[in-house]
């Protein structure tokens, strides 16, 4: 790398790190909250003649979380010998440590997002297992995530993990949502581990292919045997605490593109507004009906009412749906361009289809 390139890389870094570092009184703030929310959750448990252990997980755990965001989560941690019945009994138990401001949403099981003192708290219930590939959820797993990062960190690589979160922001391809499909904080954390710091991954990432294979314990002989267990998915990174799960199943191929891309980019001209979220400026009615005919093609819109999910849920159902419009209208020959969905995910979902012509010869 030139070393002009190298100069302006390092002071982009230190100028995007005093920014998303969090400063003592947030670090002091988010912690304390959290342990008085633990605590308090213990004792309502204790009250309620539950026996589980509560613990704090994710990023605040693992201090690698960026200045500004407002998220914990806190498991509750059940013995083998409960079974699923008893989340109704923990969930009951955060309602009342949360107060009135809460939703109970659904993954594989139900857990309580809840809105107190400018935080969102995920109350998540999980069971307590010895080998995470004995997981009965994948939730089951996040402790033993926390401990394997926690051992292997330093303040050097904490702040390594917040430089590439924070450039993931930037582009648009950060969690791991379905409505995102893009990198996990945890995802994140492993890829700084093994390449050892923000700059090694973008170097790495800009030479992926489709299929890369990432394998920080060494589980599999050879990546073709990790890709034989892993078919067609666009990158494959190993769970270091249970060979079977691929950490980066939720990355679309599309985020993954945009991120190789980026890090190509960004090594080539580096450049701040990598790291800051671009602000798209809606076009007028008129500029966008001068677009759509200088282009020569058609534009089908389909809106549908609201749909009371919450939003995994919600844009699981929608992108499932727009694959089958979308097969729909190829069935009758239309010749679609492209295709995309949006939502406000309160009361509009938009089907949007660019089809060659609306009228078949």
């Amino acid at each position: 790398m030139p070393g002009n390139i190298e100069a302006k890389i390092m002071s982009i870094c230190e100028n995007v790190l005093r920014r998303v570092i969090p400063n003592e009184k947030e670090q002091t703030e988010t912690l304390e909250f959290s342990r008085f929310l633990v605590e308090a959750l213990k004792k309502r448990l204790l009250m309620d003649g539950i026996s589980a252990e509560v613990q704090i997980e994710g990023s605040v755990a693992k201090d690698t979380w960026l200045a500004g965001e407002k998220d914990i989560d806190i498991f509750i941690l059940l013995p083998p010998e409960y079974d699923r019945e008893a989340f109704g009994k923990v969930l009951e138990a955060a309602k009342k440590v949360s107060g009135e401001n809460y939703l109970e949403a659904y993954a594989e099981h139900p857990y309580i997002e809840a809105y107190i003192n400018g935080f969102t708290i995920n109350f998540v219930p999980c069971f307590m297992v010895k080998d995470p590939s004995k997981a009965k959820s994948s939730v089951d797993r996040t402790p033993f995530h926390t401990r394997y990062v926690k051992s292997r960190l330093n303040e050097a690589l904490k702040n390594e993990i917040r430089l590439l979160k924070a450039f993931m922001h930037g582009i648009g391809v950060y969690g791991a949502e379905i409505k995102v499909g893009g990198f996990s904080g945890y995802l994140c954390e492993l890829l700084v581990l093994y390449y050892g710091s923000f700059i090694g991954v973008l170097e790495a990432a800009s030479r992926w292919r489709r299929g890369e294979v990432i394998d920080i314990e060494r589980y599999y002989k050879s990546p073709d045997e990790a890709k034989k267990m892993f078919q067609n998915e666009p990158l494959i990174v190993i769970d270091p605490v249970d060979k079977s799960r691929n950490v980066a199943s939720a990355v679309r191929l599309n985020r993954l593109s945009e991120f190789i891309l980026a890090s190509r980019l960004f090594l080539k001209n580096p450049d701040i507004k990598f790291f800051n979220p671009k602000i798209i400026e809606p076009y007028s009615v008129n500029d966008l009906l001068k677009i759509i005919r200088d282009r020569g093609s058609s534009i089908i819109f389909i809106k549908t009412g609201a749909i009371k999910v919450v939003p995994d849920i919600l844009w699981g159902q929608l992108f499932r749906s727009q694959r089958a419009l979308l097969n729909l209208i190829k069935q009758f020959n239309f010749d679609v361009i492209r295709s995309e969905v949006w939502s406000d995910e309160e009361n509009s979902n938009i089907f949007i289809f660019e089809v060659s012509s609306r009228s078949l010869p």
